[in-house]
Parts: C-alpha cells; sequence; structure tokens
C-alpha cells in the first residue's frame, strides 16, 4: 500500500501542477473586474510630499529641464493632421509589410497572411519636450521625448492549412527619445539633403497581443522575454551612434563641392596670333580659369609685340569636380588705354585628363564658343599647354590611386607615415563663418581681414550688426605644410559713407596652424583679442597633393 499511495502522490502532482496553471491561466486572461471605483482627481496643491514624489517621473520635461522646449503648437499640430497622417503611415505600413508576408507563403502551411484591420487609433504621440544642440558644423540637431499610449486596431490574420489565427495588439505604449539631425543644410529647398535619426537610450514599448481571444502576453515570463527581444533588436540598429539615414535631397546636386586636387598648368607658347597693333604686331597675354570657380582668373605676364610668344609660366588651379569643370584659356591683346582685345579662346573638360598623366594639348584659338553661330574661317593661331591633375592624397583612391611620379621620396624611403607629418605641397583652406557680440563705438558695419605670409584677403561688409555672417572661403596654395606658420583675422568696421572716422578694430586673432596640419581639419570658435565678449568661428583645412 506504501507504494501505491506514493505512486498515486507523485502522479497527481504531475498532473494537478499543469492543469492548474491552464486553469488558472484562462480565469486570469478571460475574467473581469466587475467593481472598479472611479480614480479621485484632486488640486496638486492638495497632495502630500510622497503623492508628489510619485507623479515627479510623470511631469514635462520642459518642467524640469530648462534646455527642454515646450511645443504645445506642434501637439496640436499632430493633433489636427493624426486622421491624415494615420492614412498614410498604415499605406506604408501595408506596402512594406506586403513583400515581407509574400515570403512566407507556402511555408509551414502557411496560404495567407492579410491585415483584417489597420488604424493607428485617434489618440496621437506626444512630443513632452524638445531640445536643439547647437554644434560648429552645417547641421541642425534636434532631441525630442516622445510618449505615446495610443488606442490602435491592428488585426492580422494567418491562415494555416484550414485555420484562421487571428492576431490582435492591444494597448500599444511608446516612450523613446529620439535624436534628429537635419544635415548638411544647403541653400535649396527644404535646405537640408538628409534626416539622420537615432535614440539616445533604449526605448519602452509594451503592448498587448491577442491570439485567438486570449492575451498571450500575460503568460508568466513571455512579456518580459519580449520587452527584452524588442529593446535589444532596437538598439542594435538605431540606438547611437548607429543611425537610420533617411534622404530628402541629392546631395551631389544640392550641396558645396569641396576640392579634390590640384591642375598643374603651364602655358608653354602660342603662335600665329592675330595682329592687332597698327605696327602689325600684339602685346599677348594668357588669361586662365576654371568653371564653377569663383577666384579670380590667373595671368601670364605680356609679351609685347609678339605674334609667336613664349611662355613656359607655370599654374596650380583648384579643382572641384573634374567631371564637370572646364578649363577656360583666353588669349588677349594688351593695350595701354582702353579695353584688352580678344585674340582667341579655347576650352579643355578637364574629364578627358586621367590623374597623375602629363598631357600636352595644341590647340586651335577660336572666337567663342558659341556653337548656333557660323566659326569664324579667319585663322586665330595656336596655343599650346602641358595639364596634369594631380588629387589631393585623401582623394586619390576615388581617381586610382598615386602615381609613382608624385610620391615624394627622400634617400629612396617614403618619408609621409601616420604619424609623422605629411610633407608636400598642398591647399589651405580658411573658410570665415561667423562672428558674435563684435561691437564698436561709433559704427557697426563689421568685416574680416584675413592676413597669412604677408598677403591680406577680407571679406563683405555687413551693415549694422553685432553677428555678421561672412561664410566666404579663402585658398592657398603652399608648397610646404605650414606647421609653424599663424593666421591673422581682424575683425574690423567703417562707416559706409564718406566719414572723417578711421576704420576700427573689434577684436582679432591669432591661429596656430600645427594642429590643422597634423590633423587635416579644424571648426572651432575662438574668442577675439580686445574684445569684451566677441567670438569668431573659423573653419580650416589642409589637404596634401
Amino acid at each position: 500500500m506504501g507504494l501505491v499511495s506514493s505512486f498515486l502522490g507523485i502522479l497527481g502532482f504531475a498532473v494537478g501542477i499543469p492543469l492548474g496553471l491552464f486553469v488558472g491561466f484562462f480565469l486570469f486572461v478571460y475574467s473581469e473586474t466587475k467593481h472598479v471605483k472611479d480614480p479621485v482627481v484632486r488640486p496638486i496643491s492638495e497632495l502630500g510630499p510622497n503623492a508628489l514624489q510619485e507623479l515627479l517621473p510623470e511631469i514635462p520635461l520642459w518642467v524640469k529641464t530648462p534646455d527642454y522646449e515646450r511645443v504645445d503648437w506642434l501637439n496640436k499640430f499632430l493633433l489636427d493632421t493624426w486622421p491624415f497622417l494615420d492614412t498614410a503611415i498604415c499605406k506604408i505600413i501595408r506596402s512594406r509589410a506586403q513583400p515581407i508576408f509574400s515570403e512566407y507563403i507556402g511555408k509551414y502551411q502557411i496560404k495567407a497572411i492579410e491585415f483584417d484591420k489597420l488604424s493607428l487609433g485617434t489618440l496621437p504621440p506626444t512630443v513632452c519636450g524638445i531640445k536643439v544642440l547647437e554644434t560648429n558644423g552645417k547641421e541642425l540637431v534636434m532631441e525630442q521625448v516622445i510618449k505615446w499610449a495610443g488606442n490602435p486596431e491592428i488585426v492580422l490574420s494567418v491562415y494555416v492549412a484550414s485555420l484562421k489565427i487571428t492576431v490582435q495588439l492591444v494597448d500599444l505604449q511608446i516612450f523613446a527619445a529620439p535624436r534628429v539631425t537635419l544635415r548638411p543644410l544647403v541653400p535649396t529647398f527644404p535646405c537640408f539633403a538628409n534626416i539622420v535619426v537615432s535614440l539616445m537610450e533604449k526605448p519602452h514599448v509594451d503592448f498587448g497581443m491577442n491570439v485567438l481571444g486570449g492575451d498571450i502576453m500575460s503568460i508568466p515570463g513571455l512579456y518580459r522575454f519580449v520587452q527584452e527581444t524588442i529593446k535589444k533588436q532596437v538598439a542594435n540598429l538605431y540606438l547611437w551612434p548607429q543611425t537610420l539615414e533617411i534622404p530628402i535631397l541629392d546631395e551631389s546636386s544640392v550641396a558645396i563641392k569641396k576640392p579634390v586636387g590640384i591642375l598643374h598648368v603651364n602655358v608653354v607658347r602660342a603662335q600665329k596670333l592675330l595682329k592687332m597693333d597698327l605696327l602689325g604686331t600684339s602685346d599677348p597675354y594668357v588669361k586662365l580659369s576654371l568653371t564653377g570657380d569663383k577666384l579670380p582668373a590667373k595671368k601670364t605676364t605680356v609679351k609685347r609685340k609678339n605674334l609667336n610668344p613664349e611662355w613656359n609660366e607655370k599654374f596650380k588651379l583648384v579643382v572641384k569636380d573634374p567631371q564637370s569643370q572646364v578649363l577656360q584659356l583666353q588669349v588677349y591683346d594688351w593695350d595701354k588705354v582702353g579695353g584688352h582685345d580678344k585674340l582667341g579662346m579655347q576650352l579643355v573638360p578637364l574629364k578627358v585628363l586621367k590623374a597623375y598623366e602629363n598631357k600636352e594639348f595644341t590647340l586651335d584659338l577660336l572666337k567663342d564658343t558659341n556653337l548656333n553661330e557660323t566659326p569664324s574661317k579667319k585663322p586665330r593661331g595656336k596655343i599650346v599647354v602641358d595639364l596634369t591633375f594631380v588629387p589631393f592624397k585623401e582623394d586619390s583612391s576615388k581617381f586610382g590611386g598615386p602615381s609613382e611620379g608624385y610620391s615624394r621620396k627622400e634617400s629612396g624611403i617614403d618619408i609621409v607615415s601616420d604619424d609623422e607629418v605629411q610633407e608636400g605641397a598642398g591647399l589651405l583652406s580658411i573658410v570665415i563663418q561667423e562672428a558674435e557680440e563684435v561691437e564698436g563705438d561709433h559704427h557697426n558695419n563689421p568685416f574680416a581681414v584675413l592676413t597669412f605670409r604677408g598677403e591680406k584677403k577680407r571679406t563683405k561688409m555687413m551693415k549694422k550688426t553685432r553677428h555678421p555672417r561672412w561664410n566666404e572661403e579663402f585658398q592657398f596654395m603652399l608648397e610646404e605644410p605650414p606647421q609653424h606658420e599663424k593666421i591673422h583675422i581682424e575683425v574690423m568696421s567703417k562707416r559706409k559713407n564718406f566719414s572723417f572716422l578711421p576704420k576700427k578694430s573689434l577684436g582679432h586673432v591669432e591661429i596656430n596652424l600645427r594642429d590643422v596640419v597634423h590633423n587635416g581639419h579644424i571648426n572651432d570658435k575662438y574668442h577675439l583679442i580686445n574684445s569684451r565678449n566677441g567670438v569668431m568661428h573659423v573653419e580650416i583645412r589642409w589637404k596634401v597633393v
């Protein structure tokens, strides 16, 4: 009898535990509370310290943190447009989900998967606060805190063999803190090329899921497992520094192109030029420039009374887009009085050049490049030029890598390394972005004067402002890295009209170029010397050929 009673006890325990869990689960899922009391609503002033401590996490960030802004207008906008946003978003969900559903058709005896109902409900998300971050780059960074306790109506039907399984999503709650970056800022509407989104912390997602009428999320242990899985998967995709980039504009067509290399031009000679002077000669010189470049054209020396001049003068031009830019060569006859007469011109597209390869061109001079007009039969002579396009070191991979003829070596050993300064010629690019809090005693029309190696360049004047925005770039072609040199930038002001008052200095700054040479790029703000609160924003780049 003892053996039988022990066996029956073990059998009862093995059967009773699963049966009790099964019955308890259904009673928990399908039971309803019959007596629900309405919550007591009281003013905050009547609450005690304990109640206030419980409410503190629910207080909006714009109340607790002063750098978050209250955006009631944005929430009102979402509320009014939510019916239309709901329809648009649901159309996107259907179109994106259909290919995913199609992959499972035919597998596991699944015949069809479709949405019976798809709606995000009537309650839009709420933006609890927004913060705008200041950066030195051409971008706009915003951080938001978003809460959504929605009432979506999402019902998915899965047809397996002859059985229809209905899955319904209920009681959806989402809490997320995304960072939205609009970059780069461009002068084309809507004034930014990409939207970059990342999450600053793991999101909180809570929901119920009814399968065949029962909430499976009530199963012990399943809720926590699903929560952790969702957080982990979303974090792997979008948690900072991971990002989701949404293109808005074609960045290649709207962004400001940056220099990618140097065009070495050797103006060799010209032959059989036109006779423009009374004595049957000309005083020729050549102007050369690149299309899309706002810098002044380069000029050769004037060869007096010579129809077959020999120059052999070398120039360096900064190239931004070798596929679209064109070298313009214009030959003029110098005159002491009046305008200079044009002897002819010619164009050379840079796309015909291969990187690092020297090429000589002998070109017939034309009156102009208007293809609609009948070409002139009168010969205007020829011009001979040598051209070589040399990309910058950091852009050389785009053009097939460096050539041996342009690898700088000493004693047969390459002197360029990751830990040493890169020797050789390069381009120093200085962008004077803006200044803040600059103020003069008698007038406030600021402009900036840049001095480097005795050469002075200045920005345009901004009228009547203490916060001028210039955004002007100045370039210097150098034979060696300027690692032991400085640039001097001074903010000046003067009256627009005639005045006996001299120019007034509003402050200056000296920037050591050592960091630029080692890092290749700096983008920072500097306090102006001899200015109370003045600050200047400067961006400097050094690119090695």
